[in-house]
């Protein structure tokens, strides 16, 4: 699976968002490191300036700040590889650190994804491959959490941490910190 191949960065992106809690470099910098490792991204590149390609950096806050997105690849529960990417967003001096999945790449692993979730098998139906991958991702989530506390995480596609979950419908799954450690409410819809 080759980050530098455009088609593998299309069709949006399915997210696991980590709500960070206040700006923080020195904590950005851990998270972004604990992400990386807990989900087993290999690479940190960025694309190069004026059509150089991709390069290599050093994964951290700073390159989050000078470059915006992180590209790598990672191994999925099945042993496919896809690409992948990260980005922090620091808003109203909270950071979200994102760690995202292209469909584009996901649906070259599993024929399942079809066109989620724009197609007829976009609703429930989807759960079918949905809920390992989020389970996973929540699996992540929690490796992260041991590491650098945050305030909630959010699956899904194209998540907005500042949207609510708590609905009796759920197209995302969240996990969020309780008495008993993290608790996971999966995506229902």
């Amino acid at each position: 699976m080759s980050t530098a191949d455009d088609e593998n960065w299309t069709g949006g992106f399915y997210e696991l968002c980590l709500a960070l809690g206040p700006a923080d470099d020195g904590n950005l910098d851990r998270a972004v490191r604990a992400l990386w490792r807990a989900a087993g991204v290999e690479g940190c590149r960025v694309r190069g300036i004026d059509a150089a390609g991709l390069v290599d950096v050093e994964l951290g806050a700073a390159a989050l700040h000078a470059h915006g997105h992180l590209l790598g690849s990672l191994a999925l529960p099945s042993g496919a590889r896809v690409v992948c990417g990260g980005f922090v967003s620091r808003y109203d001096d909270v950071d979200t650190l994102e760690l995202y999945l292209p469909l584009g790449s996901l649906v070259r692993v599993d024929r399942r994804i079809g066109a989620f979730p724009f197609d007829d098998h976009s609703g429930a139906e989807s759960l079918t491959w949905r809920a390992a991958l989020d389970r996973w991702l929540a699996d992540i989530a929690a490796i992260v959490y041991r590491e650098v506390p945050f305030q909630r995480a959010v699956i899904g596609f194209e998540v907005d941490e500042d949207r609510d979950f708590t609905g009796d419908k759920r197209y995302a799954a969240t996990l969020t910190p309780g008495p008993n450690g993290l608790e996971y409410d999966p995506a229902n819809t």
